[in-house]
């Protein structure tokens, strides 16, 4: 026989937050004999996070559930893959909204990461319902089971928020990013005037750099340098976050190829770039794989940040026991690593996936296939917008730039199994807190606000600026109800 009980929605917000998603949710047990491992009791199995409330709009929507026994006590290892299903639909069944639901995620630590993606809007809310094994069939008039209103987004709805700070309340930004801070200590103010004339005259030429501007919540660019064709990256975050916030009006340049620019001390200019180093200046955003894994989770990507928590191998217990490496050729120490892996195959497997940098070198070296790897960091200059987070020995084992200490440091992994699974649980923790859909988005903002608070000069829409259109296809349409600004003149003028 089967039984239905509400879920307990956990939120770090107030109750009104939960209050405002249009959600029904259910979780349904048959009768059943134990899992693998241990039995979970579904009547204390807990669901939650952002997916159950409706403001939150990414482009891949997410909750938890977390696998309990009849003790009450969470469990810490898989009771099985298959142990929950999911079924999500509007509430209105005259509602046709397509959603992509697939098998919840077993993260191999008792819990699992269930991920939808919505292809429309809905006005009325949606049903979730959670069911424990093969139950079908359940009733749907349980008095405990709450009603929300709606309406609910879809990633391709142009319906930004006004309120910025309500935004960053919704999404659970933190108050301040210390990267962000630490960048911009070198540019109390952006003097706009000065920036479109150094950036020229220093720049134009050094590969690839996106002038862009963003006015009135559109987004405007022209490009400058031989290298640009990954100006589709920056414009898909950009054209995603301005669906969901109002932006304030901004005029900057992202560098789009793999190094920083910036290398003044003194009468440097902020550039935006994927990437940071002891050298320069320039402003860190989060890398373009980053974004465009996110923004195609569950559609153009398979190895997105969401879906690789459904994907970390065996149990550690039987892990192999060598260092990997996998990554393209974009410095010399990688063709080094990948040498050095074959004169000590028993204590690592580092392999080039793609040949850019020094394809001459590739039929000596080899190409291998992407995989994943241990948490060991070289010491570099080199660093990403969440690196600040990470902290030597607690969330990776560092590494001598020059790898002289390499093969010594993964002796010391083998010998020390307790404290390298600690390092790499950590390590693991601190990625799914920092790189999570919400937080991107969070940073993205962050550091486009930070940028328009230092402004001095009016951010310009240039002559040869192009619009960079939203969809406005069938897959972008959705009635916006919140109130939308009035729409402000463009402004143009000459450099």
């Amino acid at each position: 026989m089967s039984c239905i009980r509400s879920l307990v929605l956990l939120q770090t917000s107030t109750r009104s937050l939960i209050r405002r998603f249009v959600l029904f949710v259910a979780f349904i047990s048959a009768s059943l004999p134990a899992c693998v491992g241990e039995a979970v009791s579904p009547q204390r199995c807990v669901v939650w996070g952002p997916g159950l409330d409706r403001d939150p709009v990414v482009p891949v929507r997410y909750f938890y559930i977390q696998a309990v026994n009849s003790k009450g006590e969470n469990l810490t290892v898989s009771p099985g893959k298959d142990t929950f299903k999911v079924k999500i639909s509007p509430l209105d069944k005259k509602e046709h909204v397509r959603i992509h639901v697939p098998p919840p995620l077993d993260r191999g630590d008792g819990s699992f990461l269930m991920r939808y993606r919505l292809y429309g809007s809905s006005q009325a809310g949606l049903s979730v319902q959670v069911l424990h094994g093969d139950a079908a069939r359940f009733p749907l008039s349980d008095p405990m089971i709450p009603h929300f209103s709606g309406p609910v987004y879809h990633e391709y709805c142009d319906c930004p928020e006004p309120d910025a700070s309500r935004w960053r309340s919704v999404m659970q930004c933190p108050p301040q990013e210390p990267q962000i801070q630490a960048d911009f200590e070198s540019f109390p103010v952006v003097d706009l005037q000065l920036l479109r004339q150094e950036v020229l005259r220093r720049f134009s030429n050094r590969g690839g750099l996106v002038h862009y501007a963003i006015i009135g919540n559109r987004v405007f660019r022209r490009t400058l340098g031989k290298y640009t064709d990954f100006k589709m990256f920056s414009d898909e975050m950009l054209l995603s976050l301005t669906r969901k916030v109002r932006v304030p009006d901004v005029e900057f340049f992202i560098n789009v190829g793999d190094w920083p620019l910036e290398t003044r001390t003194e009468g440097a200019v902020p550039i935006l770039s994927w990437c940071g180093s002891t050298d320069t200046r320039d402003i860190v955003l989060p890398t373009y794989e980053v974004t465009h894994s996110t923004l195609e989770t569950l559609r153009g990507v398979t190895n997105d940040l969401l879906s690789v928590q459904g994907n970390t191998g065996p149990p550690w217990a039987n892990k192999t026991d060598r260092a990997f490496f996998r990554g393209r050729d974009s410095r010399e120490e990688r063709l080094q690593l990948a040498n050095l892996s074959k004169e000590h195959p028993e204590l690592l497997d580092a392999g080039i996936t793609g040949w850019f940098f020094f394809r001459d070198r590739e039929k000596l070296v080899g190409k291998a296939p992407l995989v994943g790897f241990f948490d060991f960091f070289k010491d570099s200059q080199y660093y990403e917008h969440f690196y600040v987070h990470l902290k030597a020995g607690a969330h990776y084992v560092p590494v001598r730039r020059n790898l002289s200490d390499l093969l010594e440091k993964i002796r010391w992994a083998k010998d020390h199994d307790a404290e390298a699974r600690e390092v790499a649980r950590a390590g693991q923790r601190a990625a799914r807190e920092q790189l999570q859909p919400p937080r991107l988005y969070c940073y993205y903002l962050q550091v486009l606000q930070a940028y328009s608070q230092r402004q001095a000069g009016r951010p310009t829409r240039h002559p040869d600026m192009e619009p960079v259109p939203q969809p406005d296809d069938q897959a972008a349409a959705c009635t916006c109800g919140r109130e939308r600004p009035p729409k402000e003149p463009e402004d143009r003028e000459e450099l």
